[in-house]
């Protein structure tokens, strides 16, 4: 069959993009992370006592799904929440979270390191700037 959909640039995007979350979330799931959490666990770590909904907007996760996010991650003892103010708290790592964390980097810094070794040498480079001028 003559297929002209992978000659459309939306479409190649939306496959790799199928195909590279899927690879990735099945490895996170051995170490019992979904991609959102270990998302979470990076910027909570990158910034402690971010809020809740600076979080959120940084992952582009709505309010009503943040919440069970980060009650999983409490739950799970990986992270904590101290007062900033009056109404706001901030999140930040707990030693179980922090560990977690590095179990997290290392699962996708060695996905990422096998992930751009399938694109060819001369293009790595133009990876990131080519995919960031669609999303910012």
């Amino acid at each position: 069959m003559r297929d002209p959909l992978p000659s459309l640039p939306g479409y190649a995007l939306r496959r790799a993009a199928l195909a590279t979350a899927s690879e990735l979330a099945a490895r996170l799931s051995a170490i019992g992370l979904r991609q959102s959490d270990a998302s979470a666990l990076i910027l909570i770590g990158e910034n402690p006592g971010v809020t809740a909904s600076a979080l959120g907007r940084q992952l582009a996760i709505q309010r009503a799904n943040m919440v069970p996010l980060l009650k999983r991650m409490e739950d799970a003892g990986l992270i904590d929440r101290a007062p900033i103010d009056g109404k706001s708290q901030g999140l930040a790592l707990t030693a179980a979270g922090q560990a977690r964390l590095a179990e997290a980097r290392n699962v996708i810094d060695t996905y990422e390191a096998e992930l751009l070794r399938r694109v060819p040498a001369e293009h790595r480079n133009h990876l990131l700037p080519a995919l960031a001028a669609l999303w910012t």
